[in-house]
């Protein structure tokens, strides 16, 4: 039998030997690769904290001890060793295991995670609540170094060094570090601390100073006084200079000696940053060579690596593609994205332009007002974000962008249902929260010819805050008329029952819906806006049939929808409205997204017809 299938809980691998650990990291390994291969999901991630997360729940009992994740990509094996292996034939898929930690699926996820940065601070608040409530479980936060140049980190961690709570910080660290050493003692040190050694040396001294009266302060004056003259002889990383005790580099491949080290920084018993060094895509060939194209991956062959799915062009790729057509013709203009380049199509940007793309790391507010300052000082900044993260820099947009009536151009990626990385991941906020922001305009295309348009007069005559959101993949509907600027909806049939009222991807749901109103004996039509905000009134206004009902559908939880069917029937007509309603989405195929949200053809049908009846 496998190991891995032995392992269902923290004891199962307590009693494995160091040979059994490290035939379990191989079967975790081509588990992982024949599993995602054929779901899809977060394959490098993951890889590459195998032995990591083998010795974090050697260590730490995860039933009781809280292991907060950062972004939640890296928690697969996590769940393979936390009795969740049968669970994988479902991943990501509508009503089975979810792609990021989830406290509903299992008392082992001890938080949500989705967005970076926040795992610090999330745990900081567990290690606070367990000492005021007098429990004594450990707390475990894994961050790793990209979600580190997250603000939010340094407020996590900045607050947590002085806190003098028992926190290990494990950083993962698989491409850079916040602070390098130099210099051959600073090394040397480095590499001593981490020495078992060292590390026994220094516990059994501390436990005998605290088995005699005065022994703590003792102690406590001897570390301070050794620290002083380390600090003064050779360089500090930035965790010690913060206050945090600080193991490491260690090598994150190594079991063994992670295993002894975490045990280590857990028996210490105050804020402890252990640095673990691994490879993104470890023990994979494809994903060794090319980490960012396994960082999330659809079905693939994994005898090769090869994509299974067909490729074809994307908004995202088509919002690249004219950005640099733009910047040719004027200089002012520039990019900014957080850590996303590629996945925001930007990677031809960087390589034509190297001196106007800035990747700020994970760090949305910063880049909003980062875009504030470039165009106050008569640059024309674009920023590019996914649609969830763009909630991070709410404030931001208000109070340093639309404020001061700035031109900047938010190119929001990712916007409506995303699909299998669920509630974390779906854009349905910023709709919402962009039309609170005083003269800010939203445009969404509905096709790539649409999206050209908007993004060329958005930089080249538009003189304010605007933004265009677009949804992940390609477009799924045909039309090529021209989009223009005074013309923000568009009409489709000339039914007068029933209309639809909506935009994006949605249009193509009331298209069919139209049509199977039609074999019923419904006549209707659909309106689809480009531009959402400023509400077009006048527009709508004259494309309603003065008898019809109007049913506003909107991809989006708390957005338009509401306040477009309460302003319509101010004008007298008489409407209503489907959205997403004010919840979270889960994780699923988006069409099968819209069958659960009512906002499938089918679903719009019947809507429909109970709304002609009971007005009838």
């Amino acid at each position: 039998m496998a190991i891995l299938e032995t392992i269902h809980c923290h004891k199962d691998l307590v009693a494995l030997n160091e040979a059994q650990r490290k035939m379990l990291c191989r079967e975790i390994r081509d588990f992982l690769v024949s599993h995602v291969s054929k779901t899809g999901g977060h394959l490098a991630s993951n890889l590459g904290v195998v032995e990591l997360s083998v010795a974090i729940e050697t260590v730490y009992n995860t039933m009781e001890d809280r292991l907060v994740f950062d972004v939640g990509h890296q928690s697969y094996v996590h769940k393979l060793l936390t009795d969740r292996q049968a669970d994988f034939l479902t991943l990501r898929t509508f009503g089975g295991m979810a792609g990021f930690p989830k406290p509903s699926e299992s008392p082992s996820d001890a938080f949500v995670a989705g967005h970076a940065s926040s795992s610090v601070s999330i745990a900081l608040g567990m290690a606070r609540a367990r000492t005021a409530q007098g429990k004594n479980h450990q707390v475990v936060a894994l961050l790793g170094d990209g979600a580190a140049t997250g603000g939010i980190a340094f407020e996590g961690l900045n607050d947590a060094a002085v806190s003098g709570e028992p926190l290990v910080i494990i950083l993962n660290d698989n491409a850079m570090s916040i602070d390098r050493n130099v210099g051959g003692m600073a090394s040397h040190l480095s590499t001593l601390r981490t020495k078992e050694r060292y590390l026994g040396m220094k516990k059994r001294y501390r436990n005998a100073l605290l088995k005699i009266p005065g022994g703590k302060f003792v102690y406590r004056f001897t570390s301070a006084i050794k620290d002083r003259l380390r600090r003064m002889l050779i360089p500090t990383t930035i965790f010690e200079s913060m206050g945090f005790s600080y193991l490491g580099p260690v090598d994150g491949h190594d079991t063994e000696h992670l295993i002894r080290l975490l045990g280590f920084a857990r028996d210490m018993k105050c804020p402890v940053v252990v640095h673990v060094m691994t490879q993104k895509g470890k023990g994979y060939a494809p994903a060794e060579a090319n980490p960012r194209a396994f960082h999330g991956v659809g079905k693939f062959d994994p005898e090769t690596g090869e994509s299974l799915k067909k490729s074809s062009m994307s908004y995202s790729q088509v919002f690249g593609d004219t950005l640099c057509t733009l910047a040719e013709k004027d200089a002012r203009l520039c990019a900014i994205t957080a850590a996303m380049p590629a996945g925001t199509g930007l990677l031809g940007f960087k390589e034509a332009h190297p001196d106007r793309l800035f990747d700020v790391g994970i760090a949305e507010e910063h880049a909003v007002s980062m875009a504030g300052g470039l165009a106050k000082e008569g640059m024309l900044p674009v920023v590019a974000l996914y649609s969830t993260f763009l909630q991070r820099s709410y404030d931001m947009i208000l109070q340093d962008i639309c404020m001061l009536k700035l031109h900047a151009v938010f190119a929001i990626d990712r916007a409506g249902l995303v699909g299998e990385d669920g509630e974390t991941h779906h854009g349905v906020f910023d709709v919402g929260m962009l039309s609170q922001a005083p003269g800010m305009r939203i445009l969404n295309p509905g096709t790539f010819h649409e999206l050209k348009a908007m993004l060329t007069w958005a930089v080249e005559e538009h003189a304010g805050p605007v933004a265009i959101r677009y949804p992940r993949g390609g477009q799924c509907l045909e039309d090529a008329d021209a989009w223009e600027p005074d013309q923000p909806v568009k009409v489709y049939g000339a039914g007068e029952r029933v209309t639809f009222i909506t935009y994006g991807n949605l249009t193509a749901n009331a298209l069919k819906a139209v049509q199977l109103l039609k074999d019923s004996g419904v006549s209707a039509r659909v309106i689809r806006m480009t531009s959402l905000w400023p509400l077009p009134m006048e527009e709508l206004k004259t494309h309603i049939p003065e008898e019809s009902r109007v049913i506003v559908l909107e991809e989006a939880c708390g957005g338009i929808a509401e306040k477009l069917s309460n302003a319509l029937q101010e004008l007298g007509f008489r409407a209503c409205y489907r959205d997403l309603g004010r919840r979270y989405i889960p994780h699923g195929r988006v069409d099968e997204l819209y069958v659960w949200a009512g906002l499938d053809a089918e679903a719009l049908v019947k809507f429909a017809l109970e709304v002609w009846e009971s007005e009838n």
